[in-house]
This record gives structure tokens, sequence and C-alpha cells, in this order.
């Protein structure tokens, strides 16, 4: 299964640990990569300085393989480009941005690129941006998120359709089955992010973590859909912007409420009520705080049953 993926990145599973600011560090990311799967370094909430020691601290930790995630919107990205190369980075995952801009100097340096997307169209433009493989994120998923609201289900075959190179699924999946239905639909690999939201190695404060375990379904919705769409819970800033929506206020005047630093808040610094909470859909079904390498070892136990209960159903 996946073996485009897993001779692409050299790795056990086609299983990838998204790159989620304020909770993947280096701890998450070697755990992962200790595990078979691929751990992410989320380089958006990160100064250049922090990033550097974040990758020290993870070769130090694995000699797998493991990647950062590199937000286009970065306003510091070249430093952190320039450090990627530094300590040769054999992965990186672009998004939130134009893959053309730094896919060619990237490659130069031998490493492997992949492309965030959330439709069609922009699978296309990554991959004539001769980006390695994309990563198709439907709207199910935590954080920000694209402006067409298309499913994980109806995504991934339209992409697997349009484009010849790997395709990673992400968006609302978190357990064996849901990695084996991504696989069935054409995908090469999947992707996933909340589950790893609530492993111990993750860098979420313990209250954010606890109210991912208290979510049940419907208590998430994309938001900021002006600005960038964002997949939040419910929580009392939620509730300010959608009071603002409600009050039609501007453009401009839903900036000034979202500030700065609001996930840092909520997500590393565990104000409940006035942070930013990101979280996907798929939050409804976790229920337990475990280490990262349980996490690959039940996923992968669970897509393999799963495999063989569809081997014994007949129509």
């Amino acid at each position: 299964m996946g073996k485009a993926i897993t001779t692409l990145f050299k790795v056990k599973y086609p299983l990838i640990q998204a790159g989620m600011i304020w909770c993947s560090g280096w701890e998450l990311a070697s755990a992962v990569s200790n595990s078979g799967g691929l751990g992410i370094i989320g380089s958006g909430s990160m100064y250049p300085d922090v990033l550097d020691e974040q990758i020290k601290k993870c070769k130090a930790n694995t000699n797998e393989p493991f990647a950062v995630n590199l937000p286009m919107l970065y306003p510091n990205i070249e430093e952190h480009i320039n450090t990627i190369i530094k300590h040769k980075v054999p992965i990186v995952f672009t998004s939130a941005g134009n893959p053309k801009t730094y896919t060619a100097l990237l490659k130069s340096k031998g490493i492997t690129v992949v492309h965030v997307v959330s439709s069609v169209k922009f699978a296309l433009k990554a991959e004539l941006a001769g980006v390695d493989a994309i990563v198709a994120e439907g709207f199910e998923a935590g954080g920000h998120n694209g402006h067409d609201e298309t499913t994980t289900l109806c995504l991934i075959p339209m992409v697997k359709k349009a484009v010849s190179i790997p395709v990673i699924a992400a968006g609302g999946i978190a357990e064996g089955r849901s990695m084996l239905a991504c696989i069935a639909l054409g995908a090469d690999a999947v992707q996933i992010g909340s589950r790893f939201v609530v492993s111990k190695e993750s860098s979420a404060h313990i209250n954010f973590k606890n109210a991912v375990l208290k979510c049940k379904e419907g208590d998430t919705k994309l938001t900021l859909k002006e600005l960038t769409p964002v997949r939040l819970i419910k929580n009392d800033f939620f509730q300010k912007i959608e009071d603002a929506y409600e009050n039609n206020a501007s453009k401009e005047e839903i900036k000034e409420l979202l500030g700065r630093g609001r996930a840092k808040k909520g997500m590393y610094s565990g104000d409940l009520k006035d942070g930013e909470l990101e979280i996907g859909q798929v939050s409804g079904f976790l229920d337990e705080i475990i280490p990262a390498g349980e996490i690959v070892s039940q996923i992968i136990e669970e897509f393999h049953s799963a495999q063989k209960e569809l081997s014994e159903f007949k129509l």
C-alpha cells in the first residue's frame, strides 16, 4: 500500500503527521518518524532561531526522515528556507501560497517538495510548479482551510483523476478505517492532524488537548472566510466572531477583532475563552491522550483489520 509515497519519503507507512502550528515540534515529529510514519515540524509558529533549534533536536532524536511544514505567507520565510537547506532537511511541505515561488530552489538542493491544496484547480497549479506530491485537504480539516468547502470524500477522487503525481489525503482522518477509505478513493497516503494534537508529545497546552477531547459532533465550524478560512472550536472568541457577522462587521473590523496571537493564546497558552482553538471535525471521535507511537500503531492495526473485513464483504 502507498508504495509511491513510502518510496518517495523513505518511510515504512504512508502515514504523515500534519505540521500544525503550536502543536508540531521536534518531540512529536521525531516520535512519528521513529514509529514508521513521516513526522513534520510546524514552522509557521516559530521564529527562525526556534526552527533552527527544533531541527537540531529532531535530528538528534531520530535517524528517520522528517519534514518541515512551510506556510508561504510566513514573514521570515527566506530565513526558514536557509535554515532548512543548512540542516539538509529531506522533505518540505509548503502551504498557503504559490508553490512556484520556492519549489525550484528547494528541489535544486535535493529536497522533496509537497504542496497542500484544497481544490483540483490548485492541485494542477502545484503539479505545474514541479512539486513531487500534493496533499489534498478536505474542509473537514482543522486550522486554515480552502474557500470551496469540498469534502475529502469528493476531493480525493477528483484530484487523483486530474494529476499524475502522488496524492496525500487529509481532512477528517483519525483511524485506520478512514485511512483505508482514502486509499480506496485513490489516495497514495494520508495526512493526519487532529489525532496527533492530543498525543503526549504534542506541544499543545493540556487545556486545549482536554477541550478537543470534550468536542462532540458540531462543536467546530469554519469561519473567517473573508480572511483565511479556519475551523475553530465554538468558544467565547468564536461567539464574538459570530456576533460581529450578525452586526454586519466590515472586513477591517473582523481583522481588528482577530488581532494578533490568538492561536498561540488558545492552543499553546491554554486560554480556552479568548484564544483561537483550531481543530478538525474529527475531534468528535477523539477520546484519549496517548503517545504518538501508539497512535501510529493503532491506525496501522485498524487499517489491516478493516482490510480483512472488506475482503469478506460480498456484493
